[in-house]
Protein backbone atom coordinates (compact mmCIF):
# COMPACT_ATOMS: atom_id res chain seq x y z
CA UNK A 1 0.00 0.00 0.00
CA UNK A 2 2.82 2.27 0.83
CA UNK A 3 4.55 1.28 -2.21
CA UNK A 4 1.73 2.11 -4.62
CA UNK A 5 1.05 5.56 -2.41
CA UNK A 6 5.10 6.46 -3.17
CA UNK A 7 3.85 5.81 -6.96
CA UNK A 8 1.33 7.96 -7.11
CA UNK A 9 3.31 10.34 -5.67
CA UNK A 10 5.75 10.36 -8.32
CA UNK A 11 3.14 10.41 -10.87
CA UNK A 12 1.80 13.89 -8.99
CA UNK A 13 4.91 14.95 -9.14
CA UNK A 14 5.77 14.59 -12.82
CA UNK A 15 2.37 16.35 -13.50
CA UNK A 16 2.92 19.56 -11.68
CA UNK A 17 6.26 19.94 -12.29
CA UNK A 18 6.88 18.95 -15.59
CA UNK A 19 7.60 22.27 -16.92
CA UNK A 20 10.65 22.25 -14.17
CA UNK A 21 12.04 18.94 -15.90
CA UNK A 22 11.09 19.96 -19.52
CA UNK A 23 13.16 23.17 -19.04
CA UNK A 24 16.20 21.05 -17.08
CA UNK A 25 16.55 19.30 -20.66
CA UNK A 26 18.74 21.95 -22.31
CA UNK A 27 20.34 22.48 -18.76
CA UNK A 28 21.35 18.63 -18.61
CA UNK A 29 22.20 18.54 -22.20
CA UNK A 30 24.57 21.40 -22.21
CA UNK A 31 26.39 20.11 -19.28
CA UNK A 32 26.99 16.90 -20.28
CA UNK A 33 28.23 18.23 -23.49
CA UNK A 34 29.87 21.05 -21.68
CA UNK A 35 33.35 19.74 -22.66
CA UNK A 36 32.41 19.51 -26.28
CA UNK A 37 31.87 22.94 -27.18
CA UNK A 38 35.27 24.12 -27.30
CA UNK A 39 36.70 21.10 -29.67
CA UNK A 40 37.12 20.95 -33.51
CA UNK A 41 35.37 19.01 -35.24
CA UNK A 42 36.39 15.19 -34.86
CA UNK A 43 34.83 11.91 -34.22
CA UNK A 44 32.41 9.20 -36.27
CA UNK A 45 31.58 10.76 -39.31
CA UNK A 46 33.74 13.61 -39.33
CA UNK A 47 33.94 13.45 -43.09
CA UNK A 48 30.25 14.72 -43.43
CA UNK A 49 30.69 17.37 -40.39
CA UNK A 50 33.72 18.83 -42.49
CA UNK A 51 31.92 18.91 -45.47
CA UNK A 52 29.30 20.72 -44.18
CA UNK A 53 31.64 23.80 -41.91
CA UNK A 54 33.89 23.85 -45.21
CA UNK A 55 30.50 25.16 -46.77
CA UNK A 56 29.57 27.27 -43.41
CA UNK A 57 32.80 28.97 -43.48
CA UNK A 58 33.18 29.65 -47.20
CA UNK A 59 29.78 31.45 -46.81
CA UNK A 60 31.03 33.79 -44.26
CA UNK A 61 34.80 34.62 -45.79
CA UNK A 62 33.83 34.57 -49.24
CA UNK A 63 30.06 36.00 -49.36
CA UNK A 64 28.69 33.70 -51.87
CA UNK A 65 24.74 33.23 -52.80
CA UNK A 66 23.56 30.54 -50.54
CA UNK A 67 22.52 28.94 -54.43
CA UNK A 68 26.36 28.36 -54.46
CA UNK A 69 27.73 26.63 -51.93
CA UNK A 70 31.42 26.08 -51.74
CA UNK A 71 33.79 23.50 -50.86
CA UNK A 72 37.76 23.74 -50.51
CA UNK A 73 38.29 21.06 -53.16
CA UNK A 74 38.76 22.30 -57.01
CA UNK A 75 37.84 18.79 -58.12
CA UNK A 76 34.84 20.24 -58.10
CA UNK A 77 33.96 23.03 -61.05
CA UNK A 78 34.27 26.46 -59.58
CA UNK A 79 34.33 24.51 -55.95
CA UNK A 80 30.52 24.81 -56.11
CA UNK A 81 28.79 21.39 -54.63
CA UNK A 82 25.07 21.90 -55.03
CA UNK A 83 23.26 18.75 -53.30
CA UNK A 84 20.81 19.56 -50.54
CA UNK A 85 19.73 23.37 -50.26
CA UNK A 86 22.23 25.00 -47.80
CA UNK A 87 19.78 26.93 -45.16
CA UNK A 88 21.24 25.67 -42.56
CA UNK A 89 25.06 26.44 -43.97
CA UNK A 90 24.20 29.88 -44.43
CA UNK A 91 22.17 30.56 -41.14
CA UNK A 92 25.44 29.41 -39.04
CA UNK A 93 27.20 31.81 -41.45
CA UNK A 94 25.26 34.52 -40.45
CA UNK A 95 25.70 33.77 -36.88
CA UNK A 96 29.31 34.01 -38.18
CA UNK A 97 28.58 37.86 -38.79
CA UNK A 98 27.19 37.98 -34.96
CA UNK A 99 29.50 36.27 -32.89
CA UNK A 100 33.20 35.72 -34.82
CA UNK A 101 34.38 32.51 -37.25
CA UNK A 102 34.51 30.05 -34.56
CA UNK A 103 34.00 26.32 -34.44
CA UNK A 104 32.39 26.84 -30.97
CA UNK A 105 29.40 29.15 -32.32
CA UNK A 106 28.96 25.94 -34.70
CA UNK A 107 28.59 23.91 -31.94
CA UNK A 108 26.15 26.04 -30.04
CA UNK A 109 23.86 26.83 -33.45
CA UNK A 110 24.14 23.09 -33.61
CA UNK A 111 23.05 22.76 -30.07
CA UNK A 112 19.95 24.90 -30.78
CA UNK A 113 18.66 22.99 -33.59
CA UNK A 114 18.67 19.97 -31.43
CA UNK A 115 16.55 21.72 -28.34
CA UNK A 116 14.58 23.08 -31.38
CA UNK A 117 13.98 19.29 -32.16
CA UNK A 118 12.79 18.47 -28.70
CA UNK A 119 10.38 20.77 -27.99
CA UNK A 120 9.13 20.47 -30.93
CA UNK A 121 8.96 16.73 -30.44
CA UNK A 122 6.94 18.22 -26.81
CA UNK A 123 4.67 19.98 -28.70
CA UNK A 124 4.58 16.75 -30.96
CA UNK A 125 3.26 14.34 -28.30
CA UNK A 126 0.98 17.49 -26.66
CA UNK A 127 -0.69 17.42 -29.67
CA UNK A 128 -1.34 13.60 -30.38
CA UNK A 129 -1.95 12.48 -26.66
CA UNK A 130 -4.50 15.02 -26.13
CA UNK A 131 -2.60 17.98 -24.31
CA UNK A 132 -1.21 14.93 -21.80
CA UNK A 133 1.98 17.20 -20.52
CA UNK A 134 3.57 14.48 -18.76
CA UNK A 135 3.98 11.65 -21.53
CA UNK A 136 4.72 14.60 -23.56
CA UNK A 137 7.38 16.03 -20.87
CA UNK A 138 9.24 12.33 -20.42
CA UNK A 139 8.53 10.97 -23.65
CA UNK A 140 10.59 14.93 -24.90
CA UNK A 141 13.29 13.96 -21.83
CA UNK A 142 13.56 9.95 -23.69
CA UNK A 143 14.33 11.65 -27.02
CA UNK A 144 17.05 13.76 -26.20
CA UNK A 145 18.42 10.98 -25.04
CA UNK A 146 18.51 8.75 -28.08
CA UNK A 147 22.26 8.36 -28.66
CA UNK A 148 22.57 9.45 -32.50
CA UNK A 149 20.31 12.44 -31.72
CA UNK A 150 22.37 13.13 -28.34
CA UNK A 151 26.26 12.88 -30.59
CA UNK A 152 24.87 14.87 -33.52
CA UNK A 153 23.11 17.45 -31.69
CA UNK A 154 26.52 19.12 -31.88
CA UNK A 155 28.28 18.39 -34.70
CA UNK A 156 27.12 20.70 -37.57
CA UNK A 157 25.17 18.51 -40.11
CA UNK A 158 22.02 19.24 -42.30
CA UNK A 159 20.28 16.35 -40.75
CA UNK A 160 20.17 17.76 -37.64
CA UNK A 161 18.11 21.09 -39.45
CA UNK A 162 15.86 18.96 -41.27
CA UNK A 163 15.03 16.54 -38.53
CA UNK A 164 13.83 19.25 -36.74
CA UNK A 165 11.97 21.31 -39.07
CA UNK A 166 9.90 17.74 -40.33
CA UNK A 167 9.34 17.59 -36.11
CA UNK A 168 7.66 20.83 -36.24
CA UNK A 169 5.66 20.15 -39.51
CA UNK A 170 4.31 17.15 -38.66
CA UNK A 171 3.31 18.47 -35.04
CA UNK A 172 1.71 21.78 -36.08
CA UNK A 173 -0.38 19.50 -38.74
CA UNK A 174 -1.27 17.47 -35.85
CA UNK A 175 -2.26 20.87 -34.67
CA UNK A 176 -4.29 22.07 -37.52
CA UNK A 177 -6.06 17.75 -37.50
CA UNK A 178 -7.87 19.20 -33.94
CA UNK A 179 -8.11 23.14 -34.44
CA UNK A 180 -8.34 23.62 -38.11
CA UNK A 181 -6.30 26.94 -37.89
CA UNK A 182 -5.23 28.15 -41.72
CA UNK A 183 -2.17 30.05 -40.54
CA UNK A 184 -1.05 26.45 -38.03
CA UNK A 185 -1.73 25.20 -41.78
CA UNK A 186 0.57 26.96 -43.83
CA UNK A 187 3.52 27.00 -40.98
CA UNK A 188 3.48 23.40 -41.30
CA UNK A 189 4.11 23.25 -45.10
CA UNK A 190 6.83 25.75 -44.56
CA UNK A 191 8.42 23.42 -42.30
CA UNK A 192 8.44 20.72 -44.42
CA UNK A 193 9.48 22.69 -47.30
CA UNK A 194 12.36 23.62 -45.05
CA UNK A 195 13.33 20.14 -44.10
CA UNK A 196 13.02 18.83 -47.54
CA UNK A 197 15.02 21.34 -48.79
CA UNK A 198 18.10 20.65 -45.89
CA UNK A 199 17.64 16.79 -46.58
CA UNK A 200 15.26 15.42 -49.72
CA UNK A 201 13.82 12.04 -47.74
CA UNK A 202 12.03 14.18 -45.14
CA UNK A 203 9.79 14.91 -47.89
CA UNK A 204 8.35 11.60 -47.02
CA UNK A 205 6.59 13.53 -43.98
CA UNK A 206 4.38 14.64 -46.11
CA UNK A 207 2.66 11.33 -46.39
CA UNK A 208 0.72 12.30 -43.00
CA UNK A 209 -0.85 14.89 -44.84
CA UNK A 210 -1.44 13.08 -48.18
CA UNK A 211 -3.11 10.14 -45.84
CA UNK A 212 -4.91 12.40 -43.94
CA UNK A 213 -6.41 14.13 -47.41
CA UNK A 214 -7.36 10.54 -48.82
CA UNK A 215 -8.91 9.63 -45.68
CA UNK A 216 -11.10 12.53 -45.33
CA UNK A 217 -12.29 12.27 -48.52
CA UNK A 218 -13.47 8.86 -48.32
CA UNK A 219 -15.00 9.20 -45.13
CA UNK A 220 -17.45 12.31 -46.62
CA UNK A 221 -16.32 13.27 -49.96
CA UNK A 222 -18.91 16.76 -50.24
CA UNK A 223 -18.46 17.62 -46.60
CA UNK A 224 -14.70 17.48 -47.23
CA UNK A 225 -13.80 18.27 -50.41
CA UNK A 226 -13.33 22.31 -49.43
CA UNK A 227 -11.11 21.61 -46.71
CA UNK A 228 -9.15 18.87 -48.35
CA UNK A 229 -8.39 20.94 -51.61
CA UNK A 230 -6.89 23.74 -48.76
CA UNK A 231 -4.49 21.33 -47.56
CA UNK A 232 -3.81 20.39 -51.32
CA UNK A 233 -3.11 23.88 -52.39
CA UNK A 234 -1.40 24.89 -49.46
CA UNK A 235 1.37 22.29 -49.31
CA UNK A 236 1.58 21.77 -52.98
CA UNK A 237 2.41 25.93 -53.27
CA UNK A 238 4.75 26.05 -50.82
CA UNK A 239 6.29 22.99 -51.51
CA UNK A 240 7.37 24.60 -54.60
CA UNK A 241 10.77 25.91 -54.00
CA UNK A 242 12.37 22.28 -52.86
CA UNK A 243 10.83 20.92 -56.33
CA UNK A 244 12.53 23.44 -58.37
CA UNK A 245 15.58 23.40 -55.86
CA UNK A 246 15.83 19.54 -56.70
CA UNK A 247 14.87 19.74 -59.99
CA UNK A 248 17.79 22.07 -60.99
CA UNK A 249 20.73 20.06 -58.74
CA UNK A 250 19.81 16.35 -59.14
CA UNK A 251 20.84 16.29 -62.38
CA UNK A 252 24.02 17.17 -61.77
CA UNK A 253 24.25 14.31 -58.64
CA UNK A 254 26.34 11.55 -61.70
CA UNK A 255 27.68 8.90 -59.52
CA UNK A 256 25.83 9.72 -56.81
CA UNK A 257 24.56 6.25 -54.93
CA UNK A 258 21.76 8.28 -52.97
CA UNK A 259 19.84 8.66 -56.65
CA UNK A 260 19.05 5.33 -57.57
CA UNK A 261 19.45 3.51 -54.15
CA UNK A 262 19.36 -0.28 -54.22
CA UNK A 263 18.78 0.05 -57.76
CA UNK A 264 22.38 0.11 -58.62
CA UNK A 265 23.84 -1.87 -55.89
CA UNK A 266 26.07 -5.02 -56.29
CA UNK A 267 25.02 -6.60 -53.09
CA UNK A 268 23.54 -10.19 -53.12
CA UNK A 269 20.73 -11.38 -50.83
CA UNK A 270 22.91 -12.08 -47.94
CA UNK A 271 24.66 -9.13 -47.89
CA UNK A 272 21.16 -7.19 -47.92
CA UNK A 273 20.37 -9.51 -45.01
CA UNK A 274 23.38 -8.71 -42.94
CA UNK A 275 22.69 -5.05 -43.17
CA UNK A 276 19.11 -5.43 -42.02
CA UNK A 277 20.39 -7.48 -39.11
CA UNK A 278 22.58 -4.94 -37.81
CA UNK A 279 20.12 -2.19 -38.25
CA UNK A 280 17.10 -3.96 -36.65
CA UNK A 281 18.91 -5.83 -34.12
CA UNK A 282 21.91 -3.98 -32.83
CA UNK A 283 21.56 -0.14 -34.29
CA UNK A 284 17.67 -0.07 -33.18
CA UNK A 285 18.17 -1.04 -29.69
CA UNK A 286 21.54 0.76 -29.32
CA UNK A 287 21.97 3.52 -31.45
CA UNK A 288 18.39 4.85 -32.33
CA UNK A 289 16.41 4.06 -29.46
CA UNK A 290 19.12 3.58 -26.67
CA UNK A 291 18.85 0.40 -24.32
CA UNK A 292 17.52 2.73 -21.78
CA UNK A 293 14.34 3.53 -23.86
CA UNK A 294 13.96 0.17 -25.30
CA UNK A 295 12.10 -1.46 -22.89
CA UNK A 296 9.54 1.14 -23.14
CA UNK A 297 9.80 0.97 -27.27
CA UNK A 298 8.99 -2.83 -26.87
CA UNK A 299 6.43 -1.99 -24.41
CA UNK A 300 5.14 0.66 -26.47
CA UNK A 301 4.27 -1.93 -28.93
CA UNK A 302 2.96 -4.44 -26.78
CA UNK A 303 0.29 -1.75 -25.43
CA UNK A 304 -0.40 -0.87 -29.01
CA UNK A 305 -2.03 -4.37 -29.61
CA UNK A 306 -3.61 -4.66 -26.38
CA UNK A 307 -5.12 -1.42 -26.63
CA UNK A 308 -6.37 -1.56 -29.95
CA UNK A 309 -4.81 1.81 -31.33
CA UNK A 310 -5.36 0.20 -34.75
CA UNK A 311 -8.76 1.34 -34.68
CA UNK A 312 -8.20 4.77 -33.58
CA UNK A 313 -8.62 7.82 -35.91
CA UNK A 314 -5.17 8.99 -36.03
CA UNK A 315 -3.88 5.39 -36.01
CA UNK A 316 -3.91 4.98 -40.56
CA UNK A 317 -1.58 8.33 -40.75
CA UNK A 318 1.19 6.90 -38.11
CA UNK A 319 0.95 3.31 -40.48
CA UNK A 320 1.74 5.37 -43.37
CA UNK A 321 4.26 7.18 -42.24
CA UNK A 322 6.19 4.05 -41.01
CA UNK A 323 5.19 2.53 -44.41
CA UNK A 324 6.87 5.14 -46.50
CA UNK A 325 9.95 5.67 -44.34
CA UNK A 326 10.32 1.80 -44.06
CA UNK A 327 10.52 2.03 -47.77
CA UNK A 328 12.95 4.82 -48.11
CA UNK A 329 15.55 2.64 -45.82
CA UNK A 330 15.00 -0.45 -48.23
CA UNK A 331 15.46 1.66 -50.97
CA UNK A 332 18.72 3.56 -49.72
CA UNK A 333 20.04 0.03 -47.63
CA UNK A 334 23.61 0.00 -49.71
CA UNK A 335 24.32 3.55 -49.33
CA UNK A 336 22.71 3.36 -45.51
CA UNK A 337 24.38 -0.06 -44.49
CA UNK A 338 25.66 -0.33 -41.42
CA UNK A 339 28.12 3.13 -41.02
CA UNK A 340 25.36 6.36 -42.08
CA UNK A 341 23.20 6.16 -38.53
CA UNK A 342 22.34 9.60 -39.69
CA UNK A 343 20.34 8.73 -42.86
CA UNK A 344 17.85 6.81 -40.17
CA UNK A 345 16.93 10.27 -38.65
CA UNK A 346 13.35 10.02 -40.33
CA UNK A 347 12.80 7.05 -38.40
CA UNK A 348 13.45 8.97 -34.54
CA UNK A 349 9.88 10.67 -34.21
CA UNK A 350 7.70 7.96 -34.97
CA UNK A 351 9.60 5.52 -32.69
CA UNK A 352 9.83 7.90 -29.71
CA UNK A 353 6.12 8.38 -30.02
CA UNK A 354 6.10 4.28 -29.47
CA UNK A 355 8.41 4.77 -26.37
CA UNK A 356 6.42 8.00 -24.56
CA UNK A 357 3.19 5.92 -25.31
CA UNK A 358 4.99 2.60 -23.73
CA UNK A 359 6.55 4.62 -20.71
CA UNK A 360 3.51 6.52 -20.09
CA UNK A 361 1.49 2.58 -20.41
CA UNK A 362 3.97 1.19 -18.00
CA UNK A 363 3.66 3.82 -14.97
CA UNK A 364 0.07 3.42 -15.41
CA UNK A 365 0.19 -0.09 -14.00
CA UNK A 366 0.45 1.29 -10.70
CA UNK A 367 3.27 -1.88 -9.53
CA UNK A 368 6.22 -0.40 -7.45
CA UNK A 369 8.44 -2.72 -9.35
CA UNK A 370 7.37 -0.93 -12.98
CA UNK A 371 7.53 2.55 -11.26
CA UNK A 372 10.99 2.12 -9.75
CA UNK A 373 12.67 0.11 -12.65
CA UNK A 374 10.93 3.46 -14.77
CA UNK A 375 12.76 5.72 -12.83
CA UNK A 376 16.01 4.34 -13.56
CA UNK A 377 15.40 4.04 -17.01
CA UNK A 378 14.55 7.74 -16.75
CA UNK A 379 17.65 8.65 -14.95
CA UNK A 380 20.46 5.76 -16.64
CA UNK A 381 20.49 7.35 -20.10
CA UNK A 382 22.17 10.90 -18.60
CA UNK A 383 25.30 8.58 -17.11
CA UNK A 384 24.78 6.20 -20.49
CA UNK A 385 25.56 9.63 -22.31
CA UNK A 386 28.16 10.86 -20.56
CA UNK A 387 30.32 8.07 -20.37
CA UNK A 388 30.09 6.40 -23.30
CA UNK A 389 28.59 8.87 -26.42
CA UNK A 390 31.13 11.10 -24.75
CA UNK A 391 33.99 9.33 -26.23
CA UNK A 392 33.11 9.37 -29.73
CA UNK A 393 34.47 12.91 -29.31
CA UNK A 394 38.19 11.53 -28.78
CA UNK A 395 40.97 13.59 -29.87
CA UNK A 396 43.58 11.12 -29.60
CA UNK A 397 41.70 9.40 -32.38
CA UNK A 398 39.80 11.85 -34.42
CA UNK A 399 39.03 9.94 -37.17
CA UNK A 400 41.73 10.64 -39.52
CA UNK A 401 45.60 11.08 -38.73
CA UNK A 402 46.20 12.73 -35.34
CA UNK A 403 49.18 14.72 -36.22
CA UNK A 404 46.75 16.83 -38.90
CA UNK A 405 44.53 17.90 -35.71
CA UNK A 406 47.66 17.88 -33.15
CA UNK A 407 49.58 20.56 -35.09
CA UNK A 408 46.17 22.64 -37.23
CA UNK A 409 47.61 25.62 -36.16
CA UNK A 410 51.15 25.25 -37.15
CA UNK A 411 49.96 24.10 -40.62
CA UNK A 412 47.23 26.56 -40.99
CA UNK A 413 49.88 29.40 -40.40
CA UNK A 414 52.95 27.88 -42.47
CA UNK A 415 51.57 29.32 -45.85
CA UNK A 416 49.09 31.68 -46.67
CA UNK A 417 45.11 31.08 -47.01
CA UNK A 418 44.76 32.04 -50.44
CA UNK A 419 47.78 29.77 -51.44
CA UNK A 420 46.57 26.34 -53.55
CA UNK A 421 47.71 23.64 -52.24
CA UNK A 422 47.88 20.00 -52.74
CA UNK A 423 46.99 17.62 -49.74
CA UNK A 424 47.06 14.17 -49.01
CA UNK A 425 46.13 11.05 -47.62
CA UNK A 426 42.29 12.09 -47.70
CA UNK A 427 39.82 9.85 -48.94
CA UNK A 428 37.25 12.22 -48.37
CA UNK A 429 38.47 15.15 -50.13
CA UNK A 430 37.19 17.45 -46.69
CA UNK A 431 38.76 16.85 -44.21
CA UNK A 432 42.15 17.73 -44.50
CA UNK A 433 41.91 20.36 -46.68
CA UNK A 434 39.50 22.24 -43.36
CA UNK A 435 42.32 21.02 -40.90
CA UNK A 436 44.99 23.58 -43.09
CA UNK A 437 42.09 26.14 -43.94
CA UNK A 438 43.35 25.77 -47.89
CA UNK A 439 41.67 25.97 -50.82
CA UNK A 440 43.13 22.74 -53.42
CA UNK A 441 42.86 19.32 -54.20
CA UNK A 442 43.26 15.84 -52.58
CA UNK A 443 44.61 12.62 -53.05
CA UNK A 444 44.24 9.25 -51.66
CA UNK A 445 47.11 6.98 -50.92
CA UNK A 446 49.21 7.61 -53.81
CA UNK A 447 49.21 10.79 -56.78
CA UNK A 448 48.80 10.15 -60.30
CA UNK A 449 51.47 12.10 -61.70
CA UNK A 450 50.00 13.73 -64.11
CA UNK A 451 47.38 15.06 -62.02
CA UNK A 452 49.85 16.60 -59.82
CA UNK A 453 50.95 18.15 -62.98
CA UNK A 454 47.87 19.50 -63.81
CA UNK A 455 47.60 20.95 -60.26
CA UNK A 456 50.93 22.23 -60.68
CA UNK A 457 49.99 23.86 -63.65
CA UNK A 458 45.89 25.13 -62.19
CA UNK A 459 48.38 27.05 -59.30
CA UNK A 460 48.92 24.79 -56.53
CA UNK A 461 52.02 26.27 -54.54
CA UNK A 462 52.42 23.54 -51.98
CA UNK A 463 52.17 19.74 -51.14
CA UNK A 464 51.15 18.75 -47.52
CA UNK A 465 51.14 14.93 -47.23
CA UNK A 466 51.36 12.55 -44.27
CA UNK A 467 52.86 9.43 -46.74
CA UNK A 468 56.43 8.68 -48.97
CA UNK A 469 55.10 9.84 -52.55
CA UNK A 470 58.30 12.41 -52.32
CA UNK A 471 60.23 9.62 -53.18
CA UNK A 472 58.69 9.06 -56.10
CA UNK A 473 61.16 10.14 -59.27
CA UNK A 474 58.32 11.77 -61.26
CA UNK A 475 56.97 13.36 -57.86
CA UNK A 476 60.48 14.34 -56.41
CA UNK A 477 61.32 16.46 -59.66
CA UNK A 478 58.42 18.94 -58.88
CA UNK A 479 59.27 19.85 -55.78
CA UNK A 480 61.08 22.37 -54.03
CA UNK A 481 62.29 22.91 -50.42
CA UNK A 482 60.71 20.88 -47.45
CA UNK A 483 59.70 23.53 -45.27
CA UNK A 484 57.70 21.43 -41.99
CA UNK A 485 58.68 18.10 -41.18
CA UNK A 486 56.89 16.86 -38.34
CA UNK A 487 55.38 13.83 -36.90
CA UNK A 488 54.04 12.38 -39.88
CA UNK A 489 53.28 15.43 -41.80
CA UNK A 490 55.53 16.65 -44.63
CA UNK A 491 55.26 19.75 -46.17
CA UNK A 492 56.93 20.99 -49.56
CA UNK A 493 56.74 24.02 -52.16
CA UNK A 494 56.10 22.59 -55.10
CA UNK A 495 58.93 23.99 -57.91
CA UNK A 496 58.25 26.89 -60.37
CA UNK A 497 56.10 26.10 -63.30
CA UNK A 498 58.70 26.66 -65.89
CA UNK A 499 61.45 24.06 -63.48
Amino acid sequence: MICLLILEEMMIFIENNYRKILFSIPLVSFLLHYQVFKLDLVGFHVWRQTKTQTVIDNFYTEGVSIFDPKVNDYKYNERSRREEFPIMQWLFAKAYSLFGKSISVSRFMSFFVGLFSVFGFYYLLLTIFKNNKSIATLGAWCFNFSPVFYYYTLNPMPDNFALSCGIWSIALFFNYIHRHNLFTLIFSAVFLCLSTLSKLPFVLYGCIMGTYVLWMLKSDFKLNIGKCALISIVFAAVLMPAVLWYSWVMPTWKGNGIVNGIFESNMDFSEILDILYFNVVILLPKGLVGYCSFPFFMAGIFFMFKNRLAKTRLFPLFFVWTIAISLYFIFEINMIAKIHDYYLFPFLPILFIVVAYGLWQTLQIKNIVAGILTLLLLVLPVFASYYFVNRLWNIKSPGFNVDYYTNKNELRALVDDHDKVVIGSDKSGFILLYYVNKKGWTFYKSIDVEKFVEWKTSGAKYLYTDIRIDTIAKINEHLGEKIYDKGSVRVYKIADLEK
